[in-house]
């Protein structure tokens, strides 16, 4: 695979990603910004259906660690920016060294996944603070304020996308939980956190593809010996 193959997948991702962020962070108010929500996301009466129940957009941002999770305050959104952007300068080379080699087309596209992924949620939490006003459950942010909502390194991840395949409840029989509301899949997410968790799960699943051992040539040891080699074959 060329090197360029690899850069358009990673654009194409991130273009998509990036595209779709600021038009929900421009056209939406935000639902919430808290996981786990308080309430499930499916109470809130401002997201988008776009195929009934099943698949609809919420607008809800994050501190960009996974579920929302914080970690050691402005502090630690710094550390973790910048942990994300020293794997993404990583990614870049290791991108280029398998390509190199001539890993296996599939890795190879799993590896490229897993960067845009990164790099997408990345860019979120660099500039995002400094190019969009906050968003409020009645406020629709601009794009290019005077001022932004955050600092360099502190905006938040902005996720949308929310596929409730199944909804019921928990049985009355079911210990501590009887009678909750039961959801799967409720995570809202973005087409980075898509990108990456499609690329882990691909390498996982086909691991021993990407990672097969070609069959080692044979090789043929030569015996010497100084016995003097001759033309002509004696027969007794």
């Amino acid at each position: 695979m060329k090197l360029r193959t690899v850069f358009f997948v990673i654009l194409i991702i991130i273009v998509a990603d990036q595209m779709l962020k600021i038009w929900v962070k421009t056209h939406m108010p935000i639902s919430h910004t808290v996981y786990p929500f308080e309430t499930p996301i499916s109470k809130y009466d401002n997201g988008i259906k776009v195929i009934g129940e099943k698949f609809q957009i919420y607008f809800v941002e994050n501190e960009g660690m996974a579920w929302g999770w914080q970690f050691g305050g402005d502090w630690g959104k710094t550390a973790l920016t910048l942990f994300r952007m020293i794997a993404v300068i990583f990614g870049i080379f290791y991108i280029q060294s398998i390509v190199r080699k001539k890993y296996h087309r599939g890795f190879i596209v799993c590896v490229a996944l897993v960067f845009a992924g990164a790099l997408g949620n990345l860019i979120d939490s660099m500039i995002y603070g400094l190019i969009f006003e906050k968003s409020t459950v009645d406020n629709v942010a601009r794009i290019f304020p005077r001022h932004g909502y955050a600092g360099f390194l502190h905006g938040r991840v902005v996720d949308m996308l929310y596929f409730p395949i199944v909804r019921t409840h928990y049985p009355g029989w079911f210990p501590v939980l009887h009678g909750q509301d039961f959801e799967f899949f409720s995570p809202v997410f973005n087409i980075a956190d898509a990108s990456i968790s499609v690329g882990v799960i691909a390498i996982l699943l086909f691991q021993r593809r990407f990672f097969k051992k070609h069959p080692q040539e044979q090789q043929h040891n030569t015996v010497t010996t100084s016995t003097d080699v001759n033309d002509t074959l004696q027969v007794s």
